[in-house]
């Protein structure tokens, strides 16, 4: 026993001597090297456990070099960092010189990218001392001041303009009435009269206005907005690639289901992957920041109101889900008013999908954000104590997947429900439409009243609404009936609905058949897209007060105190922003030169040979038994009695008897 005890001593001394020499460190867990966190226990080579001369000089290699590595990463990215900024610059560089065009969507998406690097380099080396040397202004006379004279411009400008612009478009100044009207009303419906933000209201109304102006009065704004609504359209003709492999090519290109529902199944994918990569919170905290600086709203009210321009009315409050306990009743009533008042990024795809203009879709959406807060404050004024009126009281929370590939997972699989319900609500509201048509037609019958139905019923009594959005009074009852099926029944139907007009009129369809309108002017498509796109109708309600009580059950009551006086406010926003595109839109692109067109051989039915054909009919006379006259462009033109065949061929007219 002493012999063995003896050989184990001078075992456990040659170990000792080992790791020293090693310049290693016994401890109770192990071994680790003097000054790291290396867990490794070693062995003397005189127990036959440690390891050869040639392996220690290995260990102190690694461990040098690892030493060294973690002392310089810092600089290893910042040098890896710099190749591949220069391994893309030229690749950028090469792109744009080989074909611009082809490279112009890689330039736009870089020259952002810059420009949201510059300001954060800017605001992180400056930011401190601009508000600084801003902060003795905040609340002098001077700004005071400042304040009253940039209002002052303001509307001096907003009365010049109206002037000048409206000379050559009187109705123009119908939707600036109606704009009037739709505050009016909603002012002498407001809870409290004399707790109203005038600031915010002017301020919302004014941002709505100007970011309208940017996207429909000025080129670079109206092509850039038509270039992303392009792009998208793009984007989403990729879903039919998923689609048909699992439906098949019939499905998928003749049943109205494989059509649509797939997209919202990508688009929610998509979604899911840009909020776990942070892009939406970013965007979201950067459109809240503006609106709440401008128009002096709380942190969490203009965060899920700005939310609600990618997500949906559920989704939105779950960006402040740990606040909602403690918000105020305007501030509840806002959130909702901001859902109601937008679509999600998922439907939006849809609906672009049906063939609505997506530059319209988008900068309809977008335009809501500041006037569903504006028109939040007018109707339900703050008049509690906010906590949460500090710019950085509110935080986004991050995505809680692990990866990538499992927010994609759970972004699609979140989205069969989102489809779901849009295919139940379609069949239902469908059928208890049919039901509605079908009872009212049958009561009107019995007094001989032919032909009455819920369209019809909307067609009057909206009518005057409508008109005062800047509609053409023959447009009005198609208007009118498509509002109240998106307020009685769902905005889905409404756009459907929408793009069959749309295809009516593209597809060169008389605009009157036995005294019907088939379709209605582009103009009236646009202010109708802008009036639908929004949550706002009846349904919306049970949806709203559902997803909000389960995540804060014990103000049930208070959610139900505002949310009638919410979706009023909300359907009001989509009427204002219709009534905004009424004022600021203007036909856009060449018309079409119809005498040289109809000197060519057109055969088919389309939009500009109806026109064209029109304006042929319209320039036709006829005298007794003689041969038709022509007038205008058409006189003297040896093919115009060729081209007035072709014309009758496909259009029913009185000179063509």
């Amino acid at each position: 026993m002493e012999k063995a005890s003896g050989r184990v001593s001078s075992s456990l001394s040659t170990v000792d001597a080992g790791v020293d020499n090693l310049g290693l460190e016994l401890t109770e867990e192990g071994v680790e090297p003097e000054g790291t966190r290396t867990e490794v226990q070693e062995h003397s080579p005189a127990d036959g456990l440690g390891p050869p001369s040639h392996q220690r000089g290995n260990l102190q290699s690694f461990t040098k070099t690892r030493r060294f590595c973690k002392t310089h990463a810092g600089l290893f990215k910042k040098i890896l960092l710099g190749l591949l900024c220069l391994a893309y610059a030229a690749y950028f560089l090469a792109a744009c010189i080989l074909d611009f065009q082809r490279a112009l969507a890689l330039f736009v998406i870089t020259c952002l990218v810059t420009f949201v690097l510059v300001l954060h380099l800017l605001k992180k080396f400056f930011g401190k001392k601009l508000t600084g040397y801003l902060k003795p202004f905040k609340h002098s006379r001077l700004m005071l001041w400042m304040k009253w004279v940039f209002a002052g411009v303001c509307l001096t400008g907003l009365i010049l303009w109206l002037a000048l612009d409206t000379a050559q478009r009187p109705e123009q100044l119908i939707s600036f009435a109606g704009i009037c009207m739709f505050i009016l009303v909603l002012f002498v419906c407001s809870k409290h009269h004399s707790a109203v933000s005038w600031r915010a209201v002017f301020w919302g109304l004014g941002l709505q206005f100007i970011f309208g102006m940017l996207v429909i009065r000025t080129d670079p704004g109206f092509n850039a907005f038509q270039w992303l609504g392009d792009q998208i359209q793009i984007f989403l003709d990729y879903t039919v690639a998923g689609s048909s492999f699992v439906f098949g090519d019939t499905l998928v290109e003749d049943v109205f289901a494989f059509q649509v529902l797939p997209i919202i199944l990508f688009f929610g994918c998509v979604m899911s992957i840009l909020y776990y990569l942070g892009l939406v919170q970013w965007v979201v905290q950067k459109v809240a920041s503006f609106l709440q600086i401008t128009m002096g709203t709380t942190a969490t009210e203009t965060l899920a109101v700005a939310g609600n321009i990618f997500v949906g009315m559920t989704e939105a409050p779950l960006l402040i889900r740990p606040y909602l306990a403690d918000m105020t009743l305007s501030e509840i009533h806002a959130v909702m008013t901001g859902g109601f008042a937008t679509i999600s990024g998922s439907v939006l795809g849809a609906y672009i999908s049906f063939g609505i203009d997506a530059s319209s879709l988008i900068s309809a959406s977008v335009m809501a954000a500041p006037c569903a807060l504006a028109l939040s404050k007018l109707v339900y004024p703050e008049v509690e104590e906010s906590k949460f009126k500090s710019e950085e009281g509110v935080k986004l929370p991050r995505g809680k997947e692990k990866n990538v590939l499992e927010a994609a997972s759970n972004g699609a699989t979140d989205a069969v429900g989102l489809a779901a319900n849009v295919a139940a609500n379609l069949v239902a509201f469908m059928a208890v439409l049919a039901f509605i048509d079908a009872t009212l037609s049958w009561l009107g019958e019995l007094v001989d009243v032919q032909g009455l139905t819920f369209q019809v019923i909307c067609s009057y009594i909206l009518r005057p609404m409508v008109f005062m959005m800047g509609v053409d009074w023959t447009d009005c009852p198609i208007v009118a009936e498509m509002v109240g099926i998106k307020f009685f029944t769902n905005e889905f139907v409404a756009y459907q609905q929408l793009s069959q007009y749309k295809n009516k009129r593209l597809s060169g369809v008389e605009e009157w058949i036995d005294g019907e309108k088939q379709w209605i002017s582009v103009r009236a498509e646009i202010i109708t897209t802008f009036s639908l796109c929004g949550f706002a109708n009846l349904s919306s309600i049970g949806i709203t007060l559902g997803g909000l009580t389960s995540v804060v059950p014990q103000r049930k009551s208070d959610f139900s105190k505002v949310v009638v006086r919410a979706l009023f406010t909300g359907a009001c926003v989509s009427l204002i922003s219709a009534c905004v595109a009424g004022i600021l839109y203007v036909p856009r692109g060449a018309e079409t030169d119809c005498v040289s067109f109809l000197n060519t051989s057109f055969t088919n039915r389309t939009y500009e040979t109806y026109v064209c054909c029109r304006e042929l009919f319209q320039s036709t006379s006829l005298e007794g038994t003689n041969p038709p006259s022509f007038s205008g462009p058409w006189e003297d033109k040896e093919f115009s009695a060729m081209a007035l065949a072709h014309c009758c061929g496909l259009y029913t007219n009185a000179v063509c008897a």
